[in-house]
């Protein structure tokens, strides 16, 4: 057995170095508006799924999850690692064993305790495919996994590498090393549920009880979530203000009128119309800063002419040489968003822009018209190109101008296909029944390389599992993963996870386009207004003057 480390309040060990050096209604006013004491209206939009942790892999549900759970562990705004219900993680036998400790005293919001059952529980629940939940593969390396995922598989199944030692105590075998577990346990995949989950979850996924900064209170569906400060709350997350409502929209510029108009309080979403002037509006305070999301688009596999083969590779390396990254960044972000060099965002410490072949991610029209020419010469094309996209958020102008840029490069009919809300179009991508490229992108759920690269292109994360919606599988690639996650320091493993991002740059199972900026806008009484590690607003640093 080796030496043994543990996570605590200072990180220590290969598992913590692996961190950062340093995922409706036009908004009309309700029982929580922006003239209540200290309950702070944000932008919202509707939860693709009902509100179970380990099911959410959107904004729109991420936003009110992260709110109303707390998990083992929780992230600084540079990455850190912070224990929160955890009071240690301790690991030996090369990151293949862990036991958790819990503290005493946390409970859920109907009173019952917070113990090492409801951890155990709610992981064995994500995990089991029967149980369809978006977020099973955050659970790929525990031991038991692969049983969990058979057609028959019984829904009461558990993973073998989960042990309830006692009320406080979690013993997990894994089937691989994996130094990132720590990092992983504060993802919305590891947060507990309370048995109330179990016995009900229709009713648990409408009206959930939970253990985080706030307690739940109504989800009128398509207009508004609202949630308390909850008064039991023990963890590093203690809110400034009273509460939260969360006004949910299907368009941004509703959204910015009525925050300029004092009918909302704070919006981390600037509509396109409003990029040249926000910062510049004296009505409003404005924010713009390096954040950690990624903005891409996805072209399944399962397309014609798009297979994981020869001829899809060449398509797709051509489609991302024909587009004018910088010009778009320029014209339509303003100044909030940067052109992608790789998978990953600046924050994430295996960033680089140094990455063999990222040469398909320059704007290069003449190589992009040679590749087209040798795919046309395995299968000519025939058809249209279409990229869909939810009308209800920000990717119209974006969407419409690389199809233009798609068109008069390669000389095809490609077009923009917008999808009217959220929750359709985040439907038909989570079901794999898109049949075009969609927009795709991501927020970080912990500050690793392995939450970018494992849990969205990993075969573990395809069929349903994971983030991996476009199902890319390359076992070479997988391999690679495998080999950062048993790696003994940052640097070993961030090698290996650019060698991973050398063979996306090959094959593009998403095209990535632009890192953007921590974007926001509030109302002069707001104050407090601060961004997380991967660029998303901390609620519950929130507070306006009354």
């Amino acid at each position: 057995m080796n030496t043994r480390h543990v996570t605590s309040l200072v990180a220590a060990g290969a598992a913590i170095v692996m961190l950062l050096s340093g995922c409706g209604s036009t908004g009309t006013s309700n029982s929580s508006n922006a003239s209540d004491s200290n309950i702070i209206s944000v932008y919202g939009s509707e939860p693709a799924h009902p509100l179970f942790p380990g099911n959410t892999t959107e904004a729109g549900g991420g936003k009110v999850v992260d709110q109303l759970f707390a998990g083992l562990v929780t992230y600084d705004a540079k990455g850190g690692i912070h224990n929160e219900v955890a009071d240690s993680i301790t690991s030996s036998d090369n990151a293949t064993h862990y036991v958790i400790k819990l503290k005493s005293g946390w409970k859920f919001t109907d009173g019952t305790p917070v113990t090492a059952h409801s951890f155990v529980n709610a992981w064995n629940y994500t995990a089991n495919s029967a149980n369809k939940q978006a977020s099973a593969s955050f659970f790929s390396t525990i031991e038991g996994y692969d049983d969990l995922q058979k057609p028959d598989v019984d829904p009461k199944a558990t993973l073998s590498g989960l042990t309830v030692v006692d009320d406080n105590t979690i013993d997990v075998k894994l089937s691989q090393p994996d130094s990132a577990f720590p990092v992983k346990a504060g993802s919305h995949a590891y947060m507990p549920l309370p048995e109330s989950a179990f016995k009900d979850p229709k009713k648990f996924g409408q009206h959930p009880v939970s253990n985080g900064p706030y307690k739940f209170v109504s989800w009128q569906h398509n207009h508004s979530i609202e949630m308390v400060k909850n008064p039991d709350y023990k963890g590093n997350r203690v809110a400034k203000n009273d509460g939260l409502n969360f006004k949910i929209y299907t368009s941004p510029d509703s959204a910015y009128a009525d925050l300029r108009g004092g009918n909302l309080d704070f919006t981390n979403m600037i509509p396109d119309t409003a990029l040249t002037s926000f910062q510049s509006d004296k009505s409003l305070k404005a924010y713009n800063e390096p954040g950690g999301n990624t903005l891409t688009f996805t072209i399944p596999e399962w397309l014609e002419h798009f297979g994981q083969n020869e001829e899809g590779n060449l398509r797709r390396q051509a489609i991302s040489m024909s587009i004018d990254r910088k010009t778009v960044a320029e014209k339509i972000f303003h100044g909030t968003a940067t052109p992608a060099v790789d998978f990953l965002a600046a924050p994430i410490s295996a960033y680089s822009k140094e990455l063999k072949g990222n040469e398909v991610l320059k704007y290069n029209p003449s190589k992009a018209k040679e590749l087209w020419a040798k795919a046309n010469a395995i299968s000519p094309w025939s058809g249209e190109f279409g990229i869909a996209y939810n009308a209800d958020g920000t990717a119209k102008n974006w969407v419409e101008a690389i199809c233009n840029y798609i068109k008069n490069t390669l000389d095809i009919d490609a077009k923009s296909i917008p999808m009217s809300t959220s929750d359709e179009f985040l439907s038909n991508v989570d079901s794999g029944k898109m049949t075009s490229a969609y927009r795709s992108g991501w927020g970080p759920d912990y500050p690793s390389a392995d939450n970018y690269l494992v849990q969205l292109y990993d075969s573990s994360s395809a069929d349903g599992k994971g983030g991996n919606s476009g199902n890319y599988k390359n076992p070479e690639f997988d391999a690679i993963m495998d080999k950062a996650l048993s790696a003994p320091s940052t640097e070993e493993a961030d090698k290996y996870y650019q060698q991973g991002e050398e063979i996306l740059l090959q094959d593009l199972p998403a095209i990535p386009l632009w890192n953007q900026n921590a974007t926001a806008a509030s109302t002069s009484a707001v104050s407090g207004v601060a961004f997380d590690y991967g660029g998303g607003p901390v609620f519950t640093a929130l507070t306006k003057k009354q």
